[in-house]
């Protein structure tokens, strides 16, 4: 396979607080299924929230969660890894102390783990999704993603096949 040097796909959705928000990302001018072209995911590095802004928790105490998603079909909410369009979740979790809010814990989970690639993930559709939700409330007002990546070719049958495969 023709490999590119590698090169990054940065994208941001934001959270509303307690609902599932999603945004598109597009990859057309990477991803070519009949033309043989296919994109692969080396490394994904998540960021919560503004640099500049601490997490918020809930004032009334107890936890919150923000969640992330990335997948190759377009979601109405979260899904678990048994969902063949995942490639990458994770959430940030915050305990906070009842009266207070005061954070007793601040944990960023990475429930599948791009590092555990031995040799990156193949995307062969157009487009793929970021997802978020929250739990309680917020811990952050967006998630942004950088994606590590190169385009190789394929054959015509095995680009199609994975691409239909990720619908």
């Amino acid at each position: 396979m023709a490999r590119s040097d590698s090169f990054f796909i940065r994208a941001s959705v934001d959270t509303n607080g307690t609902t599932f928000e999603q945004t598109s990302i597009d990859l057309g001018s990477f991803v070519d299924a009949l033309g043989k072209t296919v994109l692969r995911i080396h490394n994904i590095s998540v960021q919560y929230g503004d640099p500049t802004t601490l997490p918020a928790g809930p004032a009334a105490g107890g936890n919150a969660m923000t969640s992330y998603q990335l997948t190759t079909q377009s979601q109405g909410s979260m899904v678990n890894a048994a969902n063949r369009s995942v490639i990458s979740s994770g959430k940030l979790i915050g305990g906070v102390e009842a009266g207070t809010n005061a954070f007793v814990s601040l944990g960023d989970f990475a429930d599948l783990s791009p590092q555990v690639w031995t040799n990156g993930y193949l995307i062969a559709v157009e487009s793929i999704f970021l997802g978020t939700d929250s739990v309680t409330n917020s811990l952050v007002d967006n998630v942004t993603i950088v994606l590590e990546c190169t385009v190789e070719t394929m054959t015509a049958a095995a680009s199609m096949a994975l691409a239909l495969s990720q619908q």
